[in-house]
């Protein structure tokens, strides 16, 4: 008999419509393989509709807050329910972007320089000299983020907005300039590295989600000695976060002419988008594991925090 999955997608963070994508490609995957598999768009009735459904595993394909903070993760706790990716406490802290880079800094992994701010203290006066880069402390799918060039004056107006959405704090963080690097940790393992080049600007949401929107160079060319870094940092905040099944952190290579060479690690996601255009599952297949591979190790390596 299959197992039957439920994929938990959707759900009520500003990256509802990522969720949505990547849930829908996954589930799609499950069936081909032969699970059982019913669809959750995630509300605040999740409880009750999982004690209906009853399902044997659940694939968390929520991406931001509720869904990738360790908050779903606690309920399917309390519920003895086995859940795909990281748990509670990984969750939790790879979420929130400044405490997370206090322990990678602690475990070796070097990470920009930056501090927490209000929003209305960061529409004030620059909480740091530019060029830096203002994002949401517990966002995601680069939702929400502004960088803040040497020739802004002011800082920006988008944050005096009344309807500003995306939480009252800030992150401001040095803009690392040079070369955009990934790397997939599946498993405890580093896989290959890939630069990203986008079409136009930097790497924002349109840049990470519609086709064309970037360009993905894979594997990355850059020097040997770089790319094994990469990957040992990669997996060492990994581990530092105790991430478990896949992980994919994002690095800053500064190898310009006149550049510092700093290499330094954004962040760490424990949750990455499983759509078409998605960095993980491009990584996974270049070494050979097939997107419906992907999902199904997954299922199988799904258990309760451990």
């Amino acid at each position: 008999m299959s197992k039957h999955v439920a994929v938990l997608m959707g759900g009520l963070s500003s990256e509802r419509q990522v969720s949505l994508w990547s849930g829908e490609a996954c589930a799609k995957a499950l069936e081909s393989k032969g699970f059982q598999v019913t669809r959750v768009d995630v509300g605040r009735d999740l409880p009750e509709v999982l004690q209906r459904v009853k399902p044997d595993v659940c694939f968390n394909a929520l991406h931001g807050r509720f869904g990738e903070d360790g908050t779903v993760q606690g309920l399917l706790e309390l519920m003895g329910i086995p859940y795909t990716h990281s748990g509670v406490l990984a969750s939790s802290l790879a979420m929130h972007k400044e405490r997370a880079k206090t322990v990678m800094a602690a475990a070796g992994v070097p990470v920009a320089r930056g501090k927490v701010v209000t929003r209305a203290e960061a529409a004030k006066a620059h909480p740091i000299e530019p060029p830096y880069v203002l994002k949401p402390v517990d966002g995601g799918s680069s939702v929400g983020v502004l960088i803040v060039n040497e020739d802004h004056v002011h800082p920006p107006q988008e944050l005096t907005r009344e309807d500003w959405p995306h939480g009252e704090l800030l992150l401001a963080e040095k803009f690392v300039a040079g070369r955009e690097l990934t790397c997939a940790v599946l498993d405890g393992e580093a896989l290959d590295v890939i630069e990203i080049l986008p079409s136009d600007g930097w790497y924002d949401f349109e840049a990470k989600y519609a086709k064309g929107g970037s360009k993905h160079v894979l594997p990355a060319e850059i020097s040997s000695f770089v790319y094994q870094q990469v990957r040992k940092l990669a997996v060492a905040a990994h581990h530092a976060l105790g991430c478990r099944g896949v992980s994919r952190a994002d690095f800053r290579f500064d190898d310009r002419p006149n550049g510092t060479g700093e290499l330094v690690c954004l962040e760490v996601n424990t949750q990455p988008g499983m759509t078409e255009t998605s960095l993980v599952p491009e990584l996974a297949a270049y070494v050979g594991m097939g997107f419906g591979e992907l999902v199904t190790w997954l299922v199988e390596d799904a258990s309760l925090d451990r």
